[in-house]
């Protein structure tokens, strides 16, 4: 029911919008060099399952509003047009945080897996981000005549917990154990923060001005 361009198409806006570094990263950087490498893989792992509740929750509730409704779509749109914008804005004026969260000398007692996972969960959950990108963009990618619309956003929506277990899981082992690499280096995680910010301008300009015009 998914065709094959809107399941490539959704999975490289989504790459795009995942490897930007955001509070899942910053998160998932601090679990590492706090408590370690196993508990940020695990961060990683709850919070790919919270980031996919809120496909859940985009497909079926205000993923089909915004599906029924141009007025609803155009304000959610231009909402989250806004949001990436600040978002980028907020990327390039703080791109030394992720240089800070790498310098960080605190230490802290492993938590329990399930605690770990939990609090994966509720940081992907709450992430403002993926949940603006989702009620945004989602509804685009589907077609209303090709059968069920909530099936078809549960099927798009599981790139963006599968890419962002991924790329994330690549920020928990390099934090975990290239630490002293990064420290070394603070002008590559502000470049990666910049480069990241341009592309979030980027994706949220084209947002405002792409989309159904009905």
């Amino acid at each position: 029911m998914v065709t094959t361009a809107h399941l490539v198409a959704f999975a490289a806006l989504t790459f795009v919008m995942v490897v930007v570094p955001g509070p899942s990263v910053l998160f998932t950087i601090s679990r590492a060099l706090t408590v370690g490498r196993r508990e940020a893989l695990l961060t990683v792992v709850g919070n790919a399952t919270g980031v996919y509740t809120q496909v859940v929750a985009v497909a079926f509730g205000l993923g089909v509003l915004v599906t029924t409704s141009a007025a609803v779509f155009t304000a959610i749109k231009l909402a989250g047009a806004v949001y990436l914008v600040y978002l980028g804005v907020q990327a390039i004026r703080k791109r030394r945080k992720l240089t800070e969260a790498m310098a960080s000398t605190v230490r802290a007692a492993p938590g329990r897996t399930w605690a770990v996972l939990r609090d994966g969960f509720v940081v992907g959950f709450a992430n403002p981000k993926s949940i603006v990108f989702l009620a945004a963009i989602l509804p685009q990618f589907v077609d209303a005549g090709a059968g069920s619309v909530p099936a078809q956003m549960l099927l798009l929506g599981i790139c963006l917990p599968v890419i962002a277990l991924a790329t994330d899981s690549v920020w928990a082992v390099a934090a975990g154990t290239a630490r002293s690499w990064f420290a070394r280096s603070p002008r590559r995680l502000e470049l990666i923060g910049g480069t990241g910010g341009l592309v979030m301008i980027g994706l949220g300009t084209t947002l405002a001005f792409t989309g159904r015009k009905d």
